[in-house]
């Protein structure tokens, strides 16, 4: 199998790495899927002698510092036992954070609206780098309203997602605003949801937070 186009069951993102990152996001995303996290992205970089960047995400986008902690703890023993990288590394377990890469089809959608820069890996409207707000976003590509068109260029243009090879959130105060926003959504529903399944089974929550 092409390593750089390598999948797992349940691995639902369109951008994907390559290499030696592509065999470690082979081993890593199942571990995730079963303790109920995404694969954002992985990449094994030089930085502090060499550090494996492992980003994680839960499927209502949330990531706290103890979800990190979580999957660090559940990752550590697949990584040991498949041995992919050959040399002493650190392992560095991170949320996406606001300005975040873009990887899956419904990122897109879930960020319209906001600032992003794209990169594609072959030529789309003469162009292979992109800056604009997300217009809009369907099953086969994202519409992108240029932020600075340059002279004869169209204001908007489609780039189908089979061509993007990047993809991140440009950080405004807008989109800390939303961020902000979803997160607390986020974690209100989970709240919420531990509380009903408490109820089910015949537990109940604190009464604060912490």
């Amino acid at each position: 199998m092409d390593e750089s186009t390598a999948t797992t069951g349940g691995d639902d993102r369109i951008i994907r790495e390559s290499g030696i990152d592509a065999r470690i996001a082979l081993i890593v995303e199942p571990v995730l899927s079963a303790i109920g996290y995404r694969l954002v992205r992985v990449r094994l970089t030089g930085q502090n002698g060499l550090t494996l960047q492992i980003m994680a995400e839960r499927a209502d986008g949330t990531m706290t510092v103890e979800d990190c902690e979580t999957v660090s703890r559940a990752v550590s023993p697949a990584l040991d036992v498949d041995d992919p990288i050959d040399k002493a590394y650190h392992l560095e377990v991170s949320s996406p954070g606001i300005d975040r890469p873009l990887v899956r089809k419904s990122d897109f959608a879930t960020w319209q609206g906001h600032l992003v820069k794209l990169e594609t890996s072959v030529m789309v409207a003469e162009r292979k780098r992109f800056r604009g707000r997300i217009a809009a976003a369907d099953d086969t590509g994202v519409t992108i309203d240029r932020d600075a068109p340059g002279y004869g260029e169209q204001p908007s243009v489609r780039v189908p997602f089979e061509a993007i090879s990047d993809a991140r959130l440009i950080l405004t105060d807008d989109l800390i605003r939303d961020a902000l926003s979803k997160d607390n959504q986020a974690k209100k529903q989970a709240r919420k949801k531990r509380g009903d399944d408490d109820s089910e089974t015949g537990g109940h929550e604190p009464a604060n937070d912490n």
